[in-house]
Order: structure tokens, then sequence, then C-alpha cells
């Protein structure tokens, strides 16, 4: 197989994976930062086998190549503690539009503080995508406007993911996904407990339905999703991967219809037709420009 072809593919995965993310929030019936500990924490288990197999020894490195992955799971107990209560607390289609703000946060940094140049196929991509995203997730929205706490929750949780994207685009470089995404998992588990504990949390004692959520969202939606997204970052770069993943929400929004009986409005559908034409021409805008991601080995 190509191998070009398998960032794409690591993509496509985590698009799925990540699609049915804030159904497991809603499945479970635990606080925020428990329920982003545990999705963490079995992510963890899940790669750390991977870990052993490899070597432990692929660990041994600069302290300065940790500062980044362990950077990266801070980034995400912020972003996943904030976007879970604001999925808790808003709508899932506002917390959704809200916490996948961070291809905004993340060309606007590229841009502004990196000095990185775009071409106009990209702007133009980046554009339709979100205002397809938009229209989308935020129909309702748009005929009858307020932003609660939840919603402010969430879209400071894009910024956060924003974040992760950033650092695990550069910290790809130098670390190979499998060690990349334990470092990641651990140093986030161990915020989300500390932040669980001082807030009052029990972390035990939840039902079966909780507990199953609490699985499903480790091994889908972070050992799956999450490990696809930090493979990807480490052969495209983050103003590629971010837009591209505004693909997921999108589906997400798809997903609703069978298994909660929403529908989508004419123009919704016109806003995924927009989706799709931006993702398109952001990634095709790559093909204008030398590539600016230094490739690592896995």
């Amino acid at each position: 197989m190509n191998k070009k072809i398998l960032p794409y593919l690591a993509l496509a995965a985590a698009i799925l994976s990540l699609t049915v993310s804030a159904f497991f929030v809603r499945w479970a019936d635990a606080p925020a930062p428990v329920f982003a500990f545990y999705r963490m924490g079995i992510g963890g288990l899940v790669v750390t086998p991977f870990l052993i197999q490899g070597g432990v020894g692929r660990l041994k490195m600069p302290f300065a190549a940790w500062i980044l992955p362990v950077l990266g799971g801070i980034f995400t107990a912020g972003d996943l503690t904030l976007w879970t209560t604001g999925v808790q607390t808003t709508t899932i289609a506002n917390a959704t539009l809200l916490g996948n703000t961070a291809p905004i946060w993340v060309v606007l940094i590229l841009w502004l503080v990196f000095k990185q140049k775009f071409t106009g196929k990209f702007w133009v991509g980046l554009v339709l995508a979100l205002a397809g995203a938009g229209i989308v997730l935020g129909y309702d929205f748009l005929r009858r406007p307020h932003l609660g706490s939840g919603d402010a929750m969430a879209l400071v949780a894009g910024m956060f993911y924003a974040g992760y994207y950033l650092a695990t685009q550069y910290g790809r470089k130098r670390m190979s996904v499998v060690p990349y995404m334990w470092l990641v998992s651990l140093s986030s588990a161990i915020c989300l407990l500390a932040i669980s504990l001082l807030m009052g949390y029990s972390i035990t004692g939840y039902g079966l339905k909780t507990l199953l959520a609490f699985l499903g969202a480790g091994l889908v939606v972070q050992g799956l999703g999450y490990v696809s997204i930090a493979y990807a970052l480490g052969h495209l770069p983050a103003s590629i991967v971010a837009p591209t993943l505004i693909l997921q929400p999108v589906f997400s929004a798809l997903l609703a219809i069978p298994l909660f009986g929403e529908h989508l409005q004419p123009a919704q559908w016109i806003g995924t037709a927009a989706v799709l034409s931006g993702v398109y021409l952001v990634n095709r805008s790559r093909d204008d420009r030398p590539g600016t991601v230094v490739e690592t080995n896995a």
C-alpha cells in the first residue's frame, strides 16, 4: 500500500470513531472529569501492550522530548473536562460545533505566531468547511440564538483542542505514535484524576451502563480515534488535519438521524456539501506548496 495514503486512512478512522464521542458522554451518568479520566485511562491501557512489545526503551530520550507529549496531555485534560461538561449542559449540536472551532485557533496561531503562509485555495476551503459545519450543527442556534455556560465551556475546549493539535504536530517529529500517545494518556489521566478528586467526585460506584460508556469511550474514541489523529499528525500538518476533522461533527449530526429520530433541514444538507467541498480544497491546497512537516517513521 502507498504509504502516502496511510495518514488519510488514519484520519478516516479518527473521524468514524470520534463521531460517537458525544453519545458516550450522554450515555454515561458521571461527572465530566471522571468520564474523561476513564476515557484517557482506558485509552492508555490499550496502548500499553504495544509500548511493551516495541520496547519501553523507546521512552529513553532527552527530557526535552517529553515536554510536548506531557503538554499535549494537559491540553487534552482541559479540552475533555470542558467539552464533556458542555455536552452535559447544552445541546450536543452546540457543544460539538463550538468544541470543533479548533481549526480556527490552529490556523490563527500558525499564521500569526509561526508566520506560516497559506494559499488562497486553503482559505477558501477552510471558510467553506467551517461555514458548512455552522449550518449543519448551528441551524437551531441560528434560529434561536442563545449562549449559556455550557456553550462557553465548549468554545474554550476548542482552544485546548487546538493546543493538542499543535503540540502533537511538533511532538511527533521526535517520537513515534505509540510512546507519544502513552505519555499523552498518562499525563492527561493524572491531571483528570487530580481534578476529579479536588472537586470531590467519586471515581467508583457507577452503574453498568456508565461503565460500558467509559469502556466504549476509552476503546473507540481514545484507543482508536486519538491514536489515529496522532499518527496522522506525524505525517500531515495540523493545518490540514484539524479542518479535515470538521467532518466528524457533521457525521455525528447525520448519525443522530437514525439513532435519535432527528431530521436535517434542506439548508443543513447544503451545509454538508459545503463541508465536503471545503475539506477537499484544504487537502488539495497542500499540493500547491512545499510540505511543512518532517514525517516520523510511524
